[in-house]
């Protein structure tokens, strides 16, 4: 796991290019604090950060091949490299050292623009290829790793953060003013776009060429749900366990000790079994809270007890929460208001003292469809089957009927993505200064349009593999490890995995009741029944009780009315928003911490000196 910069244009003199790129890998330290690597030519400079996971001595980037002609960075593990550097030796390639990142090269040499289909792994990374002046990068299938570029006339920038451009001469911070509507209501931008205005992100499953100036973004790859008919649930069972359980064999490779995270919950109880079956002493790692109603500490202890691991607990409280929440939105790159990421910052920094990679359970439920809302697909895909006129007659009978108004929407307007934070763009826009002139259900629509053909809640776990999950749940995740140098791992998303949840026919993933049916059968063969029972419960915080309370609502009401405020949002409306939030006319704890989220974000890189000064906790 590591951090990589760089940048290619028509001509800049390598010394100077490579003082540039080092700072700009300066920027990203805490993704890699184990080492530094810097290349620069009179086209092109890489940087890259190091911690190192494995061959701890051989590894370091950038990395070249056999005559140098080609050059690596590269973030991620490829889970699969020892089989592709025994299938690479027999075609005749060399290898120097016993690292992942020397099998892009060798990869790359045999098979081009198809290496990203033989990775097995998370990964992000870019080769440049001196001779023909080609630069190519890949980001993985689900989007695990991140990377993004800035086009600006002959130059391209690119890197694991958005934070390391800051220290090219040629960027030109800017505020995506423009989508800042639709990160209110969403939380998040689906698509390339970021809050930074020209910062794109590579999606997932895509790969992008440089040449001459000119850029070419493609699609490698992307998830297909095809069921097979025919097994019954215990066959499936067995197919799901087998899978997984070899997945996380594989993401235990390390030449470090590795640990778990463990929230008492199916998918990471199930992970934290499985590793503690390949593994002696795995240590395991909760986080929760004094208020007992949201802390997920009892169930913890419950599921460590059954499965025989130590867990190593850490308590947040409001004070830790509100002093971190700077260093989050930091650490973020751009404003992300999911309350859950504060304490999985804390998490991490807990699992950093005593180990280097951890495994976790981000991915299952996008995968086995282990989310309520697509229980609401599948009703809402029987009453999809009456003409759209009945439907349109019914929401007019009822116009107080929230299921039948959405009911009489086409698919990608009644996403309940799309209004995460306000049911309605009317609702959200009597804050803004200045609304946008579409709603943000039009940011899904070419989702669902790909997938026409797939059932309701098909459709919406298809969707929610292309956005929520790259673009908060791992986005998160990778951001609240890397900023305490901690490598997380998802074994649910892995290849071999993935190809079981694609097959499974959608009443073995969800129905009208209940979710993850298949996968809660499959986790019936290794754990307790109570543990593969469990309800899913999410990340619960105790926020919107805080925000009642002092000095909480003092601290949020001055953040809420000052002059960052002032430049984007009507104040006043605020003010009233979080006072009916404290008297509990409403729980408006969602829409209080996006704007909240938004400002502290906003004046850490727009208005505060750069790099800025952050708490230690």
């Amino acid at each position: 796991m590591c951090g990589l910069v760089g940048f290619t244009e028509t001509w800049h003199d390598p010394a100077e290019a490579r003082r540039t790129v080092q700072a700009m890998a300066e920027q990203i330290r805490h993704r890699g604090p184990d080492g530094e690597g810097t290349y620069a030519d009179v086209r092109t400079a890489l940087g890259h950060r190091r911690l190192s996971i494995i061959d701890r001595e051989g590894g370091g980037q950038p990395m070249f091949n056999e005559d140098g002609r080609l050059v690596a960075v590269f973030n991620g593990e490829i889970y699969n490299y020892r089989e592709l550097t025994r299938e690479l030796e027999q075609a005749g390639h060399v290898f120097a050292t016993r690292s992942d990142t020397e099998v892009l090269l060798h990869g790359w040499e045999q098979w081009g623009d198809a290496l990203p289909k033989r990775l097995r792994g998370m990964f992000a990374f870019v080769l440049w290829d001196r001779r023909t002046g080609t630069l190519f990068g890949a980001r993985d299938l689900f989007g695990i790793k991140p990377l993004y570029y800035y086009r600006r006339g002959g130059l391209l920038l690119f890197g694991s953060e958005i934070k390391a451009f800051l220290a090219h001469p040629a960027f030109e911070k800017r505020l995506n003013t423009g989508r800042l509507g639709d990160w209110l209501s969403i939380e998040y931008l689906p698509g390339g776009d970021t809050m930074f205005a020209g910062v794109q992100e590579l999606l997932p499953g895509h790969c992008f060429r440089w040449q001459d100036g000119g850029l070419e973004v493609c699609r490698w790859g992307a998830p297909h749900f095809a069921a097979q008919r025919g097994r019954s649930l215990g066959d499936w069972a067995a197919e799901i366990d087998r899978a997984f359980t070899d997945s996380v064999e594989a993401h235990r490779l390390a030449d470090v000790e590795v640990g778990c995270f463990l929230s008492g919950g199916v998918d990471s109880s199930l992970t934290a079994c499985k590793a503690a079956r390949q593994q002696e002493k795995l240590r395991c790692f909760s986080v929760g809270y004094a208020e007992a109603d949201c802390s997920e500490l009892p169930a913890a202890r419950t599921a460590a007890a059954q499965l025989g691991v130590p867990c190593t607990e850490t308590l947040v409280n409001a004070g830790d929460f509100f002093a971190a929440n700077r260093a989050v939105q930091w650490a973020l790159d751009e404003p992300m208001p999911n309350p859950a990421e504060v304490p999985l910052y804390f998490l991490c920094r807990s699992a950093r003292r005593q180990v280097k990679v951890v495994l976790s359970g981000e991915g299952a439920d996008e995968l086995f469809g282990g989310y309520p809302l697509y229980c609401q697909g599948v009703h809402a895909g029987a009453w999809q089957r009456l003409p759209r006129g009945v439907r349109q007659l019914a929401a007019l009978a009822l116009p107080g009927c929230a299921f039948l108004q959405r009911g009489a929407q086409d698919r990608w307007q009644r996403s309940a993505r799309a209004n995460y934070v306000f049911s309605t763009p009317a609702e959200r826009d009597r804050y803004l200064r200045h609304p946008p002139d579409h709603a943000p259900a039009d940011c899904f629509r070419p989702y669902f349009d790909a997938v026409r053909d797939l059932d309701e809640a098909t459709a919406l776990q298809w969707v929610d593999l292309q956005t929520w999950l790259p673009c908060d749940i791992l986005r998160k995740a990778d951001r609240m490890s890397m900023a305490h140098s901690l490598e997380l791992r998802v074994p649910f998303l892995d290849r071999e995995v993935l190809a079981a949840a694609l097959a499974l026919p959608r009443p073995l993933r969800c129905t009208r009741r209940s979710v993850k049916v298949a996968l809660r059968a499959a986790a019936a063969r290794s754990l307790p029944g109570a543990l593969a029972r469990r309800p899913k419960r999410g990340f619960p915080v105790p926020l919107a009780a805080w925000l009642r309370q002092e000095p909480w609502y003092s601290r949020v009401r001055e953040t809420l009315t000052g002059p960052v405020a002032e430049e984007f949002f009507h104040t006043r409306a605020l003010a009233e928003l979080l006072e009916a939030h404290r008297e509990g006319r409403v729980n408006a704890m969602t829409k209080i911490w996006s704007f909240y989220c938004f400002i502290e974000w906003y004046e850490l890189y727009f208005v505060e000196p750069w790099p800025p000064r952050l708490q230690k906790i």
